[in-house]
């Protein structure tokens, strides 16, 4: 029987098994083990996790260290070009909850998209930009918050050819060199929504709108939890301890009604080169794959991910779809976009939802927004920048 032959009943997903397995045997090292040996030779900098910090489980059982202070934002291009909402939320959150941290202004961007879409780079190049990112964080005394998964991804596999490679390692220092600057790599690589996790329950007690009647799908990207695994969280209570718990626990903790559904696994279709080379696909993979199956399985109202690549695919996606008249239409967020709505960030000043592509009115009034309201301030305050009155929004507008 194919998919479009099952029933209903067929189609929905059980609750998610326990599965009991055999304890599974803690590495006796791991990457931060290698980088601290690769200092005591004087071969790099390892710079540390600040005071303030909590451990959590990564996969494979060990300990992984999440700073909550003293945050230096590794912003993302296509964050910053296509979802400006995305990273103003992580800011307006860190500004509500008096967290220390630095937007700095001479961040570059990672080479991801060199990397896995062309590959016209070379190791040590990729290495470079890396390492000048983090030289910088450190210089600044900040300790680098990485708000892309493809970022995220592709400074682990930086890492791991740095770890196993002194040949790379060899032409890197030459490099670093000449920009009179020190190899430096931070102890942890951190993403955001590792962040956003480990606060979950402070953002819960800012909450200001009840969500409890907002269902949600979420997508983990596979840039965070496929790409070096062992650097993802995992979390007993989330899921059975199963699948990654970010995402998945701010909107738990929030009280949102989280649904399972069955391609949850699945790519959101984005692929790097597919998006480049193949549009038609990867717009067919991430409607039929992924939108489609969650609307019939869960009748979600909102997805919720946390990457570039993954926001852009689901939401902007499905417009091509609905013109063929399938059976699209589901709002599309980052968790952190969800979280400071309900801690109560303007949609439009703040979360930007204007910048997306698939109507989020519908989600909004669920959560208490009034859609038409917000957006008449929006529209009074873009009129005075319009007329000269103000140069651009501030902080203080929102």
């Amino acid at each position: 029987m194919n998919d479009s032959e099952s029933t209903p009943q067929q189609k929905a997903r059980t609750k998610l098994q326990v599965i009991t397995r055999k304890p599974r045997k803690i590495p006796e090292r791991y990457y931060k083990d290698e980088l601290l040996e690769l200092e005591a030779k004087g071969e790099i900098v390892v710079q540390r996790i600040p005071d303030t910090f909590v451990e959590v489980e990564a996969r494979g059982g060990r300990k992984k260290k999440i700073p909550t202070n003293k945050l230096w934002h590794h912003k993302s291009c296509g964050q910053c070009g296509h979802i400006p909402g995305y990273p103003t939320s992580i800011l307006w959150m860190m500004n509500q909850m008096g967290v220390d941290h630095l937007d700095p202004r001479d961040q570059t961007s990672c080479t991801g998209w060199n990397y896995y879409a062309s590959a016209t780079s070379n190791p040590v190049a990729q290495a470079a930009v890396a390492v000048r990112n983090f030289v910088q964080a450190e210089r600044d005394g900040y300790f680098p918050l990485i708000h892309c998964g493809t970022s995220y991804g592709h400074y682990k596999e930086v890492r791991e050819e740095l770890i196993h490679h002194p040949d790379i390692r060899e032409k890197l220092r030459r490099v670093m060199d000449k920009l009179q600057m020190p190899v430096v790599f931070p102890e942890e690589l951190v993403h955001y929504s590792e962040w956003l996790h480990v606060v979950r329950h402070e953002v819960a007690a800012r909450q200001v709108l009840d969500v409890s009647d907002v269902t949600i799908a979420v997508h983990p990207a596979c840039h965070y939890h496929k790409l070096i695994p062992d650097d993802a969280i995992y979390d007993r209570d989330v899921l059975s301890g199963e699948r990654t718990a970010v995402v998945t626990a701010i909107a738990q903790a929030l009280g949102a009604k989280v649904g399972d559904y069955s391609t949850w696994h699945d790519c959101c279709g984005f692929g790097f080169r597919h998006i480049l080379v193949s549009r038609d696909f990867t717009r067919s993979f991430a409607t039929l794959r992924k939108i489609e199956r969650i609307k019939e399985e869960v009748q979600a109202d909102l997805v919720l991910a946390h990457d570039t690549g993954c926001v852009t695919t689901l939401d902007k996606s499905q417009f091509a779809a609905r013109g063929h008249n399938r059976n699209v239409g589901i709002a599309v967020m980052a968790d952190c976009q969800f979280a400071a709505l309900a801690m109560g960030a303007h949609p439009y000043k703040v979360v930007q939802l204007h910048w997306h592509g698939v109507d989020s009115r519908p989600t909004l009034r669920k959560m208490g927004i009034d859609p038409e309201a917000a957006w008449k301030e929006f529209e009074e305050l873009t009129a005075k920048i319009n007329a000269g009155e103000v140069e651009f929004l501030t902080w203080g507008d929102c």
